[in-house]
């Protein structure tokens, strides 16, 4: 069960490019991130004092605010790699580096050894991500937007390990909450300057509640609830649903095309998953 909590999460986090489609051009990705995040966090935090589940005094500060700067710190490193290498390469680096650092820090933190049939699962799933994405068009390789791209697949390892802390101690409706709201307020210093006033046009304003709730608020709470029973490397691996979802996404709502080669990555991408979710039940 709890691996199909972080799948569906993944999957509503991988209909937020469809959904930024919807946005007018020139919208500021760090802008999208901030009220994304004030949304989604600004939410659950009314819903977290009217039903009184926060506690001020009691509450574990230290791994919040280390769990809404790395979440934030994810956001703005992949954005600005995304301008720099375009969204294949920028995505690749990304969702395909989160993993591994996952299982490093994890092995480096907790001490938690990695298993047999997560390292096939995530070879599976990043070889798919890299041929999803490698017959795109995108050839320009900026070595400095490789390298924000790989601190951002760092940044969001380190978020779900710290996010494992947190959910040690609080609940998850609370914690997605807190962390989002904290979030918002770290990434509104870099994009008060282009200004909001992008929302008061319905579709944009009615695109970042769908962001906002469904793809933040819902898919956080999922996340964070199936990441109680399983560990942080399988999560960040089951998270590659992500790109295969906007991919798929992409094809049938966008009219996108997808190679040969990228139906290929499609499949090894889904083996990967399959792989994890049913085959982390047996030993190896």
């Amino acid at each position: 069960m709890y691996p199909f909590l972080v799948l569906l999460a993944a999957i509503l986090w991988g209909m937020t490019g469809t959904a930024q489609t919807f946005l007018d051009d020139g919208v500021s990705p760090i802008a999208v991130a901030t009220v994304r995040s004030a949304i989604g966090g600004g939410l659950l935090l009314a819903m977290t004092i009217l039903l009184r589940k926060f506690n001020f005094r009691k509450w574990s500060w230290k791994w919040t605010i280390l769990a809404a700067a790395s979440i934030a710190l994810f956001q703005g490193l992949f954005f600005s790699s995304i301008r720099l290498t375009g969204v294949a390469i920028g995505t690749v680096a990304t969702i395909g580096s989160a993993p591994v650092f996952s299982g490093v820090l994890e092995w480096i933190l907790w001490k938690t050894r990695p298993t047999k049939v997560w390292g096939i699962a995530t070879i599976m799933a990043i070889l798919g991500c890299i041929l999803l994405f490698v017959n795109n068009g995108e050839e320009a390789i900026h070595m400095g937007g490789i390298g924000l791209a790989l601190c951002a697949g760092l940044s969001f390892a380190l978020y779900t390990n710290i996010s494992k802390k947190l959910m040690a101690q609080e609940e998850a409706l609370p914690a997605v909450a807190m962390t989002f709201s904290i979030c918002a307020l770290f990434l509104l210093p870099f994009s008060i300057s282009g200004g909001f006033s992008w929302l008061a046009v319905a579709h944009n304003l009615w695109t970042m509640l769908f962001m906002g709730i469904m793809c933040t608020s819902i898919a956080y709470l999922l996340f964070l609830n199936g990441l109680q029973k399983i560990t942080s490397s399988t999560a960040v691996t089951l998270s590659l649903a992500e790109p295969l979802t906007a991919a798929i996404l992409g094809v049938f709502l966008v009219g996108e095309y997808l190679s040969v080669t990228s139906w290929i990555g499609v499949v090894m991408l889904l083996g990967g998953i399959v792989v994890l979710t049913f085959g982390g039940r047996k030993k190896i």
